[in-house]
């Protein structure tokens, strides 16, 4: 089963780079994040002539939304609401081999790494908060549960997920307080970093490049923000990870790049 988490930065803006990464790598799961679509507005049509005929879409004017497209059949979907908001930013499907898969779009948190002072950063720690208890009781109820979480974390954790961990420190996405808040949360599921089994610390990865790069691939000072989590009942199962960087190289790309994983089961 091989699964995509992909921050595209408006899906209609950018679906004919969508529909050449469908052909190109051939997924059985792609997840969008920030579709910037209200749900009239999805382009149904281009990934119905893809193949992706089974799509759970969850989307919105301008900002946020999440949807799943799929090769594969689902046998439920559902969609979360946190911090009593309805902002589009997540959405599950599960299929026919029992794989529950969770598309996350977790807020950025805006510039300043504050909650005192920061709404926005404040909605961040209180949206990974809200998850941490939401699994925990998603586990407890079903200690057996199989799943993939997937998404675009805006949190780099590691400081090999960051061009430079001491410039970063106080910059938002790689702030002690939002790495320590986001381990909380793995730790709740125990999940494991699919991506890091195949690509093991302590070499640097990167799934997000600035807009702000004239040459981005020169300069190369990425952040690790998207990320592919599996439950530990899922362990030895992935086959192959890696982030599809050509992506960043097309014209008018979003700038994230494609997480992709494929899984033995």
């Amino acid at each position: 089963m091989k699964i995509v988490s992909w921050n595209i930065n408006s899906v209609r803006l950018r679906i004919e780079q969508v529909v050449r990464f469908l052909e190109d790598q051939q997924p059985d799961a792609l997840c969008l994040q920030e579709l910037k679509c209200p749900d009239e507005h999805f382009p149904h049509e281009a990934f119905e002539a893809a193949g992706y005929v089974h799509r759970h879409n969850h989307g919105m004017k301008s900002y946020n939304g999440v949807a799943i497209v799929s090769r594969l059949p689902f046998v439920e979907t559902d969609i979360t609401h946190f911090c009593g908001k309805e902002d589009r930013r997540h959405c599950m499907a599960k299929f026919e081999n029992g794989v529950e898969l969770h598309n996350f779009y977790i807020p950025a948190g805006g510039d300043e790494p504050d909650p005192a002072i920061n709404e926005k950063f404040a909605h961040k720690l209180s949206f990974i908060d809200e998850m941490t208890n939401w699994w925990s009781d998603r586990r407890a109820a079903d200690p057996n549960r199989k799943a993939v979480l997937v998404g675009d974390f805006n949190i780099a954790p590691s400081e090999n997920d960051v061009w430079s961990h001491k410039q970063l420190l106080r910059v938002v996405s790689h702030t002690p307080i939002e790495v320590e808040i986001l381990e909380k949360f793995r730790q709740s599921g125990d999940f494991i970093d699919s991506v890091r089994e195949v690509v093991p610390e302590p070499e640097k990865l990167f799934s997000w490049w600035s807009y702000r790069a004239r040459d981005w691939r020169a300069s190369n000072k990425g952040r690790r923000l998207d990320h592919v989590w599996m439950t530990p009942n899922m362990a030895g199962t992935v086959r192959t990870a890696s982030v599809y960087d050509l992506a960043r190289d097309w014209e008018k790309p979003s700038d994230h790049a494609p997480v992709v994983v494929e899984f033995n089961l």
